[in-house]
This record gives C-alpha cells, structure tokens and sequence, in this order.
C-alpha cells in the first residue's frame, strides 16, 4: 500500500512553537484501497465526526448563552440596569463575530480537533472568572473576552463537515449538526433555570465544570481530515482542489471565493437581520416572559428551551428543502422560513391570552422558523466558499450575525427600558422584514460544485 495524497494545505515553517499543537494531522502512513473497507471506515468516521462536533460545539452554548438566565436575578441582587445587561451581551457578541470572522482564516489551515478544544477551554476559564466577579467592569471584561474564546468553536467544526461530507448533502447533514446550537442552549437555559434559583453564579460555575470535561471528550473523538485516517478525499470536492493544485495561495482563493462573490455579503448582511431576532428571544427572553408577562422564571426557562428545541426541527426541514426541493439554493427556503418567524413574533406580541401554554407555542413557532435561515447561511457560505475556504466564509457571515448583538442587546436593552416591550417588538418586525427582503434578492445564490457526478454510488459521498 502507498500514502495517499497529501491534500491538507502545509503550515507555515515558521510559525512559533505555542502554535505547533495546531498543526493539522499528516495524511496517515498507509491509505485504504480496498472499496469495501472505505465505505465502512467512512461510515464510521462521518458519524463520529457529525455526533462529537455536536456535542462539542453544544457545550460552546453552555458557556456562552447562560447569561441571559441569570440576567434577571442579576438585575435585582445587583442593581444592574438592562442597559448594561444589553452591553455585556453586545460586547460579547460582537468580540464574537470578529473572533469567528478572523478564526475562520486560521481554521482553515489548523487541527480542527485540537483548536475546537483550546477555543472551549479557555471559554471555561472566563465563566469562571465571571463566576467570582461583582463589578460591572469585571463583569464586561471577561464576558468580552469569552466573546474571543467562543469564536474558535465554529470555524473548525465548519472545516470538518465541508471535509467530511459531500456538497450534494452537505445542507440536510449540517442541518442535522445544526441540533448542536438548539441542544446547547436549550439545556443551559433548563439547567439555568435551576441554578439560579439557589445562587446566580452556580450559572457559570456549573457549566464551566462541564465544559472541561467536554474538552478531554473532543480530544479524544474528533479527527481532522479524512487523509488523516486513511481514507481518500470525499467525492465531489476533488474539484475544489484546483486552486491549491495549480499553486494559488490561500489569500487568492479568499477573494475569488469569498470576498468577490456578492452572494457572500448578501447572505452575510441578512444573517445581521436572522440573529437580531434569534438572541433578542434567546438573550432576553427569561426577562420578558418575567417581567411583561409574569411568568415565573423556571417555568421562563423552560418556554426558552422550547423555542430552542423547535428550532432543530425547523433547521432539518430546512435543510431537506433546499436539497430536496430548492437544488441547493437555500436563499429560497430562507425567505419562506424568515417570512413566517416574523408573522410567529406578530402573534406572540398581539397574543391577549395569558396561558403559558399559548406563549409557549408561539415561540416554538417563532423558534421553528428562525433556525431554517440560521442554519443555512453558514450552509450557503460554506459550499459558496467551497472546502479550502468554508471557514473563513462561515467567519464572515458571522461577523454580522453576531454585530446583530448591537441591536439584540444593548440597542434592545436600551429601547425596551426607555420605551417598553411593545416598541421592542415593533423593532423586531422591521428587522425580520429587512431580513426577508435581502433573502429574496439572494435567490439565485447556489453552491459550488453542488451537482456531482456519481455522488449517490460512491462510498465517500454522503
């Protein structure tokens, strides 16, 4: 038997030694040949790959979105007004998506096993930190810094399913990874819930602990790349080799790829518009449903988990619709599913019955239809800037998501304090009309290399 390609792009010889631990993993010493064995090492790897970077990527949201639950409790052991609440929240959300953004470059030529976990780690640490603090300024700080932390979480796992699996799937399988945000902090605002009712700062405490352990299991699950164990390339992204092949360097294809392509900043743009409504319910939620209307904070808790959970199943259907239905251009499922979470945030604020029950079915729906766009922009960014560059595209579409928090949190904190939630929620209306309309100009967008030949008989294809 004889190596197989190296198809993962060289570090440079240069970089210091504190950065040798990111080095992405060599091809394996021996490759399969054997049709057969591939198909099942394929098998095996895929599933792997797709259950440990959900689980990883799940644990990010315990350490990231337990604020929003302690928040209201915070607000009154403390005397911090929602404006500053809304700043922690903004900080971390934009410290976030210049994290993910400028990651995303160095994602793309690292160990997605070992920078996931640094990334997680070093997130722990700063709950803790946070955990022990009680000045606002201490508060701010490390939140801002967990912004950083917390953008190491998605540039790899990006790199690993764009390497993993086939453009002609790669919607309907992220989709299916995309359980990871909805899980993550589905649980953290149930577990929240709890914890805060004994102390606040059990809310960072507690995840922090799990993050840790969570770290020592991604070390030990994740892979790199499929050549590193062995296995060929995945059908239908040999294509996506030509650049590296022919001696372009990594900035080349960042502007062919990503930069110069419209349909990039378009997606990019509407994703501001899809997370100010996304973290708006997440983030502030536990202090609407509390403070207009008058739901106790466990039972708070639980209503924002479900809109979490719902969510899951509106990203699966919005994955099988665009490959199903819509031939990989998810911008047309995105106007369908952001039309109907703005009509689903209508109801919810023009709904004059106080059953918990009825509230909790609207934000299930609102929750159902915002995870579709959610999911699919980093889907269009990472088969639009194709395999070399699937991070970095994801980085940038991220970069605005998370600018949103500007909006979702300080802007949002500032507006319902001085005007109330009646106006917030008009804010939200216009944002996810906005949103709407910049999905409907996007309609043609459509990935690279999504149609592949064969792609349903070969083995390394799903």
């Amino acid at each position: 038997m004889i190596p197989g390609p190296i198809t993962v792009p060289k570090p440079i010889s240069s970089s210091p030694r504190l950065l040798e631990i990111f080095r992405p993993d060599p091809p394996a010493a021996m490759a399969l040949t054997d049709p057969a064995e591939i198909r099942l090492k394929y098998r095996f790897w895929q599933k792997r790959v797709l259950i440990s970077s959900i689980i990883g990527y799940a644990v990010f949201y315990f350490v990231r979105k337990n604020l929003g639950v302690a928040m209201p409790i915070m607000e009154h052991e403390l005397g911090i007004r929602k404006t500053d609440l809304g700043l922690f929240l903004t900080l971390q959300g934009v410290v976030y998506g210049i994290s993910k953004f400028a990651n995303g470059f160095f994602a793309d030529r690292a160990n997605a096993r070992t920078f996931m976990a640094t990334g997680l780690f070093l997130a722990a640490l700063m709950n803790i930190f946070f955990g022990f603090s009680s000045t606002v300024m201490a508060f701010g700080i490390f939140w801002m810094l967990n912004g950083w932390f917390q953008g190491m979480g998605f540039p790899p796992c990006a790199r690993l399913l764009t390497h993993w699996f086939s453009p002609k799937r790669l919607a309907t399988k992220m989709s299916i990874w995309n359980a990871s945000h909805t899980l993550g902090a589905g649980i953290i605002v149930i577990l929240g819930g709890y914890l805060v009712v004994s102390n606040w700062r059990l809310c960072f405490l507690v995840p922090a602990g799990l993050a840790l352990c969570c770290v020592v299991y991604i070390l030990r699950t994740v892979p790199d790349t499929p050549p590193s164990v062995g296995l060929p390339e995945v059908e239908g992204t040999q294509n996506r080799l030509t650049a590296e092949k022919s001696g372009d360097d990594f900035a080349a294809v960042l502007i062919q790829k990503v930069f110069s392509n419209p349909y990039i900043w378009l997606i990019s743009l509407a994703n501001f518009f899809v997370y100010t409504i996304r973290y708006a319910v997440l983030d502030w939620g536990p202090s609407l449903l509390t403070q207009a209307k008058h739901i106790h904070i466990i039972h708070a808790s639980w209503m924002v988990a479900a809109f979490e959970f719902s969510g899951a199943f509106g990203a699966l259907l919005a994955g099988w619709m665009t490959d199903r239905f819509f031939g990989g251009r998810g911008a047309r499922a995105c106007v369908i599913f952001m039309a109907l979470a703005g009509f689903s945030i209508l109801l919810f604020w023009i709904n004059p019955y106080p059953s918990e029950l009825v509230n909790a079915g609207l934000l299930c729906c609102a929750g159902f239809f915002i995870y579709g766009p959610q999911c699919l922009v980093g889907v269009m960014a990472a088969n639009l800037g194709t395999k070399r560059a699937a991070a970095s595209a994801v980085g940038l579409t991220g970069l605005f998501g998370y600018a949103s928090t500007v909006l979702s949190g300080v802007g949002l904190g500032a507006l319902v304090e001085h005007r109330g939630w009646d106006v917030g929620f008009k804010g939200l209306l216009i944002v996810a009309g906005i949103g709407t309309a910049l999905f409907v100009v996007a309609w043609g967008a459509k990935a690279d290399g999504y149609e592949t030949p064969k792609d349903a008989k070969n083995p390394t294809a799903s």
